[in-house]
């Protein structure tokens, strides 16, 4: 089975999977132990700090090992902003953040912190400008900007933002979750975080990095242990497996990141041609050389990752509105483009042209099967003076872009039709739908009710 999420979890390095055997047997004990098999562990975990911190670009006493990539960002967020109070207490992020770094603003703002988002473009860039703007005002007292989204794979400026947080003197965090291993690490951060089972790692191994001389106090209760910053027993054989994985990883990259990028290239301009009503997104060309991210009209997410799970190809979603939630992509809301039947194909080390080929045979008759299903009776126009109204109220994502594309020809040109939705996607793709129909968002002039004009 063609597995395509490398983003969520790349499969563990057959060199990781050696030497996390290997370590279980040597370093069990604790390593704070004096004993033999204890200062046994203590090599082993000095030794696999010292690699991650050479591959990551720090210094061994910089390095602390979390139980995951989201701790790490946990820590860091309310570390250095702690740390940092006397600057102030404001937070400066982009909106395409990972969750961990939203969940940990939403409880500085919760304590009496400030926050701002900055935002990004239709590609998932943050301004430099904005930024910027953002990071000078008063009472900064850290800045976060990951390297790479986590959801289109876009890069981000992290070399210009860290060179004005610099200039004032704003320590900036980069979550190098994505692209650690793969890609260089940006220089001029302040604190940087990643997580092992994205490099191909054992889960359960976060890193966090702190550089020498940023002020930092940890959120959590006291503890000896990885430089007082993370509480708790360090896991010395994940560890190992993990700073393994990382050195192999880098030394693979050269060679692989050229494949992978081209095979991306690949998809980027074949499924538009296959696939009516697709939609690539993210930079085409400052990005992670990986990641695609796609979303097609009239297809609910859920059920095309399902199809294709049938089809035998392991793929996931940027857009959680066809989950239990029925909230949107914070990523995609940002970027201001369509959510509904969103799909994210991340490449493994272990993919192959032959992979390729088979996912853009599937892939047309996958779409196709979910639009068959979801091709519900028309609604009734709800009156007969003013804008053509189609109810769809109570129905989820994509019935509202489904009624709006096979009602719009209904109207004459330079009409006006309405859609009444109570689903929260709605208020993202019907925008997004109108752009890609070169058509006119009018506005939603009252909750629920979007108004769009035929154009064409």
């Amino acid at each position: 089975m063609p597995y395509f999420d490398a983003a969520s979890t790349a499969p563990l390095h057959p060199l990781a999977r050696q030497a996390l055997l290997s370590a279980l047997d040597e370093g069990w004990a604790d390593p704070a132990r004096l004993y033999r098999d204890g200062r046994r562990a203590r090599m082993l975990l000095d030794a696999a700090r010292e690699t991650v911190a050479a591959e990551l670009g720090a210094r061994p006493d910089e390095v602390s090992f979390t139980a995951s990539g989201t701790q790490a960002n946990h820590l860091a967020v309310l570390g250095a902003l702690a740390g940092n109070h006397r600057n102030g207490r404001h937070l400066v992020h982009s909106a395409v953040e990972h969750s961990s770094v939203l969940h940990a603003a939403e409880q500085h703002e919760a304590s009496g912190g400030t926050v701002a988002a900055v935002p990004v473009d239709r590609q998932g860039r943050v301004s430099v400008e904005a930024f910027a703007e953002a990071v000078r005002g008063p009472g900064t007292a850290l800045a976060a900007l990951q390297s790479a989204n986590h959801e289109v794979g876009t890069l981000q400026p992290v070399a210009e933002a860290a060179a004005l947080c610099a200039e004032t003197g704003v320590p900036l965090l980069v979550d190098a979750a994505q692209s650690a291993g793969r890609l260089d690490v940006p220089a001029g951060w302040s604190l940087l975080t990643a997580s092992a089972h994205k490099w191909g790692g054992p889960p359960g191994v976060g890193v966090l990095a702190v550089r020498k001389g940023v002020r930092y106090r940890s959120p959590l209760p006291a503890d000896e242990r990885e430089a007082g910053r993370v509480p708790g027993r360090v896991n010395v054989p994940a560890v190992v497996a993990a700073a393994v994985a990382l050195r192999a990883v880098r030394q693979e990259a050269a060679a692989l990141n050229p494949v992978q990028r081209s095979r991306i290239d690949r998809l980027r301009a074949e499924l538009p041609r296959l696939v009516p009503d697709l939609a690539v997104l993210g930079d085409p060309e400052r990005r992670l050389p990986h990641l695609l991210a796609f979303s097609c009209l009239y297809v609910d997410g859920e059920a095309l990752l399902h199809e294709l799970d049938r089809a035998g190809f392991a793929v996931s979603s940027g857009s959680s509105c066809s989950s239990s939630t029925l909230t949107p992509s914070h990523v995609l809301a940002a970027m201001g483009v369509l959510t509904e039947g969103n799909v994210r194909v991340s490449l493994p080390r272990g993919s192959s042209d032959a992979d390729l080929d088979r996912f853009l045979e599937v892939l047309p008759r996958a779409v196709a099967e979910v639009r068959s299903r979801l091709d519900p009776p028309s609604t009734e126009p709800a009156g007969t003076s003013g804008p053509l109204v189609l109810d769809t109220l109570g129905r989820r994502c994509p019935i509202p872009v489904i009624e709006l594309a096979k009602h719009i020809g209904s109207v004459p040109v330079g009409s006006l039709i309405a859609v009444l939705s109570d689903d929260e996607a709605a208020r993202l793709d019907i925008p997004a739908w109108c752009e890609m129909r070169e058509q006119e968002y009018v506005g939603e002039p009252e909750p629920h009710r979007y108004l769009i004009r035929r154009l064409s």
